[in-house]
């Protein structure tokens, strides 16, 4: 069969996110390679009236999990991105999507469990301060591939992209800019996924940064984790992965966990108090450990009161000294 009349087959992926023990967890699946994916499946043309509901149709049959909040992220297509395709099969286009819920237990006798979202991209993980891992391996090896490159104007071009994508710049750390680091790393060689579907090459300086996933979920993923940390500026996604009563305390660590940062405890308390989003529920949470803390839920109105109801968290840290 030739280039042109090859075939196309559509893929549906998901990268489900929840938040438990003040960690952002990632749902994947186990499948016949070495490395954890994304629970994907084929979009059925003739049974699924639209793609969301076919999604959300094997993501049940698969995970045991009823989706609540879902929403399309991108179509990721280029050319040999998946092993059937290289042997000469249909070219696989995959449909992302985002889906929030709050985590569950592993369901039994099925082949997915929570992962933590920062093993695979370490790097974006500023609650502790910026990570060591940042200054001491991966901008040392992305200067020195900037300095490689020729001819004499892309070495120019490289160090602006580093110095943007991991807060060198004036305008420091951007939290959403995800994917736009991962794809530094994987042009730069610095991932293990930059050899897939080409000649083999190894990363530069040998290193290989974040937990490997299947295919191009890892890309996938941080689409997703970029699309989240933008959401929850201009709308209360967040609540889709709180339980339905929280102290404002766990509200500020789900937060602070998406976000890959902290947050100053009175100002993060003001913007929920200017924005409106919680209301209390007249009970009080009662710790093991600690002081008792009063319980609140998200206030439904301020959907309608507001056109974009978020939490608005100010600049994020940078990495210059």
């Amino acid at each position: 069969m030739s280039a042109d009349q090859r075939s196309v087959a559509i893929e549906l992926n998901a990268a489900i996110i929840a938040v438990t023990d003040d960690a952002p967890r990632v749902l994947v699946v186990e499948t016949d390679q070495a490395e954890p994916a994304l629970p994907f499946g084929p979009f059925d043309a003739v049974g699924d009236r639209t793609m969301e509901l076919g999604l959300r149709r094997w993501v049940s049959e698969q995970t045991q999990l009823e989706l609540g909040y879902v929403e399309q992220l991108y179509t990721f297509g280029d050319q040999f991105r998946h092993p059937q395709e290289i042997a000469g099969g249909p070219r696989i286009v995959s449909v992302g999507y985002l889906a929030l819920t709050r985590q569950t237990e592993r369901p039994k006798n099925v082949q997915a469990h929570w992962s933590a979202w920062y093993d695979y991209f370490p790097w974006e993980d500023w609650r502790q301060g910026s990570p060591p891992l940042i200054a001491r391996e991966i901008v040392p090896q992305l200067r020195a591939w900037a300095h490689s490159a020729e001819p004499s104007p892309q070495p120019r071009s490289r160090r602006e992209r580093i110095d943007l994508a991991f807060g060198l710049a004036e305008s420091g750390w951007n939290d959403e800019s995800v994917l736009e680091r991962y794809e530094l790393l994987y042009e730069a060689g610095l991932v293990s996924e930059a050899s897939r579907g080409r000649a083999p090459r190894a990363p530069s300086g040998g290193i290989n940064v974040g937990t490997v996933m299947a295919l191009d979920h890892r890309r996938i993923l941080a689409t997703a984790i970029g699309r989240l940390r933008a959401k929850i500026k201009y709308r209360p996604v967040v609540f889709e992965m709180l339980a339905p009563t929280f102290t404002l305390s766990q509200f500020q660590l789900t937060v602070e966990a998406l976000a890959g940062r902290r947050l100053h405890k009175g100002n993060f308390r003001r913007l929920v108090e200017a924005g409106g989003l919680v209301e209390p529920t007249g009970r009080v949470h009662q710790p093991a450990r600690g002081r008792p803390a009063e319980e609140f839920r998200f206030r439904q109105d301020v959907v309608r009161e507001r056109g974009l109801p978020g939490l608005r968290l100010g600049a994020a840290p940078g990495t210059r000294s």
